[in-house]
């Protein structure tokens, strides 16, 4: 029972305690998680109320400006009233609407252990999407490749605590009108996740959805049964629903796929400078998406979503990790919330580099989402420059944060082998230590969270070892993983008819993005 001090016992270990220690390993699940916070509110109930019902009134009122044909004649056959290119849309045609989004979306993966069910309460993590440029260490800031897309996607794949896949950088070495057959080939073969689609006009969606069918190895009915893939649909704040966005949202709702609504706004700029009005104005946006999902087919899969946030007033540029952009994720949950539905909120971050002020904005930006209840949160890792570069290094980094909230998210017991009475406390006595307790012999090597990037040795051990910063270190992380061969994704002969496809479809001249 008696316990010596630490100085004594640091470094010793019984013989088969290491080995068993050794041959350990750590099980852990960041795949379907649930978010253990309590939500929290920026506004009474009753404000966000009046906010939901003057977003109604805005959409009966003043419309929203739709430039597809097609979906305004949607509309139309709803009950809206249409003007030209403005659509007024009343409110009953919104209740019925969210009357039959369904409040709970399974997602089906390339393998069973991925799926992902998205409602509220649940927690899913991407990283940073959308990009134009890329940047590393080695290579500096640059316009996106393939190279590049296919890294990402290695190294998103890698990690379990991104459970859906993202459109990280635009492969701008690749040609539009075939682009689509690269990122969706990309995916079918790196990855088993949930993969995203872009939604860029008719042809392209109609190629991504056969070569998805084709990879997976589903009829057509199995696929438009279930959600196997997502896109995102950004509306054109403030008020107007564009043509290849609208048809995205048609499209995607006619097979059965999911559409996340997510009107990109601004305080100051393209939205009012409040949050109030802010989100007034993005959730009329998401309802009037909503409407047209449900309008083209009932219960159709659609996830609620806003990223708002504000500009630098003094130099007009895009702010993020701020105290208002963490209000706004709150205000957007308290909407969802209202609705019952599934949303994505943001993180990201605004800094040139993968510096202090990335991570201090980037943090404060995913605990909005967190606090917020957010379903899906976007741009989790590895976004700088408000979007316009994803960096390899911040991916890596951030992926800590990430791990850790995950670990959160499981929880912790106090049984009784956890409060260790027997096999702890009745070992030490007073001024002892616990080092050679039998529960943390049997426990050292599996307890505690091991960091991905982040250095715990002391001073004199960091600097014997070349007195590396966090992004140095990271450097060599993301090397490793792209550096590998995954394991096929895709059966061989299902990659080869894909291939067939891409062939005959590139040989036909492809399908150019839709504007």
């Amino acid at each position: 029972m008696t316990g010596e001090t630490p100085t004594r016992r640091r470094g010793r270990r019984r013989g088969r305690d290491v080995e068993a220690a050794q041959t350990s390993k750590r099980e852990v699940n960041y795949r379907q998680l649930r978010n253990p916070f309590p939500v929290m509110n920026v506004f009474s109930d009753d404000e966000a109320a009046n906010m939901h019902q003057t977003a109604l009134r805005m959409l009966e009122d003043l419309g929203m400006k739709v430039l597809l044909p097609e979906a305004r004649d949607i509309y139309k056959t709803g009950g809206a009233r249409v003007e030209g290119e403005m659509v007024h849309i009343g409110r009953e045609m919104v209740e019925a609407a969210l009357a039959t989004a369904p409040r709970s979306i399974h997602c089906r993966a390339g393998a069973p252990e991925r799926d992902v069910t998205l409602e509220l309460g649940a927690l899913a993590f991407q990283p940073g999407a959308g990009a134009p440029h890329a940047t590393d260490l080695r290579r500096g800031r640059r316009p996106g490749t393939a190279s590049d897309f296919r890294d990402y996607t290695k190294i998103a794949h890698h990690y379990d605590v991104f459970q859906m896949m993202s459109p990280s950088v635009e492969p701008q070495d690749v040609p539009t009108n075939i682009r689509h057959y690269f990122t969706t080939r990309t995916q079918m073969a790196l990855t088993d996740k949930f993969p995203f689609i872009f939604a860029r006009g008719t042809p392209q969606v109609t190629d991504s959805f056969e070569m998805l069918s084709i990879a997976r190895g589903l009829s057509d009915a199995a696929f438009q049964a279930e959600a196997h893939c997502y896109t995102i649909i950004n509306t054109n704040s403030p008020r107007t629903l564009d043509i290849p966005m609208a048809q995205g949202l048609i499209d995607f709702a006619r097979h059965g796929q999911l559409s996340i609504v997510t009107p990109f706004t601004l305080m100051g700029a393209m939205a009012p400078i409040t949050v109030a009005g802010a989100i007034t104005l993005s959730h009329a946006e998401c309802l009037a998406a909503i409407t047209l999902t449900q309008l083209t087919k009932p219960g159709a899969p659609i996830c609620y979503g806003t990223f708002t946030s504000n500009v630098d007033m003094k130099s007009g540029a895009p702010a993020f990790g701020t105290p208002t952009h963490f209000q706004a994720s709150l205000a957007a949950g308290q909407m969802a919330r209202m609705l019952g539905l599934p949303w994505r909120s943001a993180a990201g971050s605004a800094s040139n580099l993968n510096d202090v002020q990335a991570a201090n904005e980037n943090q404060l930006g995913l605990w909005g989402c967190l606090l917020a209840g957010a379903t899906v949160v976007i741009h989790s890792a590895g976004w700088l420059e408000g979007g316009l570069t994803v960096s390899y290094e911040k991916l890596i980094t951030d992926v800590d944060v990430l791990n850790m909230v995950a670990e959160l998210c499981a929880g912790n017991r106090a049984g009784l082998d956890e409060i260790g009475f027997e096999n702890a406390l009745t070992h030490v006595a007073p001024s002892g230590h616990f080092f050679a307790a039998p529960q943390t012999m049997d426990r050292y090597n599996t307890e505690f969270y091991e960091p991905v990037v982040h250095d715990y040795a002391n001073f004199g051990t960091w600097t014997e070892r070349g007195a590396l910063d966090a992004s140095t270190r990271a450097t060599a992380i993301w090397e490793a993983i792209v550096a590998a061969d995954p394991p096929p994704m895709t059966p061989p002969e299902r990659l080869e008819a894909l291939d067939a496809f891409i062939a005959r479809r590139e040989a036909e001249g492809g399908a150019p993005p839709e504007s």
